[in-house]
């Protein structure tokens, strides 16, 4: 069995999946991958299923051993990764042979960079997920941030392996926004219409609260209705809620499952794999879609990941 080991492992550098949806009700997050659209184009690189557990890099990334033959893709952020002291190209499978050491810088662009296996990550799974969910200390690899020393085994090839590389137009559509969608939220009525227009009308910067649980956001607070205090109650992913400062937080991917603040908005499912490239004084602002654009856009990006002229061979 090929292994990696970790001779240097950058600054939150975890083993993530496509994560654990379900249990929502158990107080468990889904967890996996912050930008689930670079892992699924990895995976398919690599020839892997679009689930299979790679690894996660944010903001740097590390210095990793390959004891055999294998075959990975980069993607996601610009973490100018080196094979021999040679820059690799992103979105394109290449062969790393034994005894080499693929190594990675900080971020060139963007927050998270992942590194996807021809076989994937092979660690035990966690309520059928092998991605880390590192406020529990559960799944992943031991259920941690990777450290100096540690290996990792991948798993057995697909047997239908031969180099690939993303298409032109693939790369059209990764484009970071700087503009989010969103629907209205459940407690939308709670807000006056100036609120919502704040909300609306001004640039937020992102601040150094920023974390797999949620991004907090720094700008003009919003003022809360009177008689706003609500029960707590079940949030989504990508929910924006405003605490009592007024300040946005975007609740991702091991955010809590229950809160008690009021959600103005929603992040849409098409925008969500944006969000998890976001950096501390990245500028966005919100724009509102209806429901039945919010599908649309959904449905056009599967479309778009699930495209044969998506890989080239």
């Amino acid at each position: 069995m090929n292994t990696i080991r970790i001779l240097k492992p950058g600054a939150c550098t975890t083993v993530q999946d496509l994560g654990r949806p379900g249990f929502g009700p158990m107080g468990i997050s889904p967890s996996g991958a912050a930008d689930p659209v670079s892992l699924r184009i990895g995976n398919r690189l690599v020839g892997n299923p679009e689930n299979a557990a790679a690894l996660e890099m944010t903001l740097s990334g590390g210095h990793f051993l390959f004891s055999g033959t294998t075959a990975i893709a980069v993607t996601g952020a610009d973490f100018s990764a080196t094979l021999r002291g040679t820059r690799i190209p992103s979105y394109t499978s290449i062969a790393v042979d034994p005894g080499k050491v693929l190594e990675f810088g900080w971020t060139a662009n963007v927050a998270r960079c992942y590194l996807c296996v021809q076989g994937g990550i092979d660690v035990p799974e966690f309520l059928g997920s092998r991605s880390t969910h590192l406020l529990s200390g559960n799944g992943g690899y031991q259920g941690r941030e990777l450290r100096k020393g540690d290996v990792l085994n991948v798993g057995p090839p697909p047997s239908n392996s031969r180099p690939r590389q993303l298409s032109g137009q693939g790369h059209a559509n990764l484009v970071p926004r700087k503009v989010f969608r969103v629907t209205e939220g459940p407690q939308w009525s709670m807000f006056s219409e100036s609120a919502r227009r704040s909300f609306f009308g001004q640039t937020y910067r992102v601040s150094e609260v920023a974390d797999r649980t949620g991004i907090r956001l720094d700008g003009q607070p919003l003022e809360l209705s009177a008689g706003s205090d609500m029960l707590t109650e079940g949030v989504a992913l990508g929910a924006i809620q405003i605490p009592r400062d007024g300040k946005p937080i975007i609740l991702f991917v091991e955010q809590q499952t229950t809160g008690g603040y009021p959600k103005i908005a929603n992040v849409i499912a098409a925008d969500l794999f944006r969000v998890g490239q976001l950096r501390t004084g990245d500028e966005i602002h919100f724009e509102s879609v209806s429901l039945e654009t919010a599908r649309s856009l959904l449905l056009r990006l599967e479309a778009y990941l699930s495209s044969p002229e998506l890989i080239r061979e």
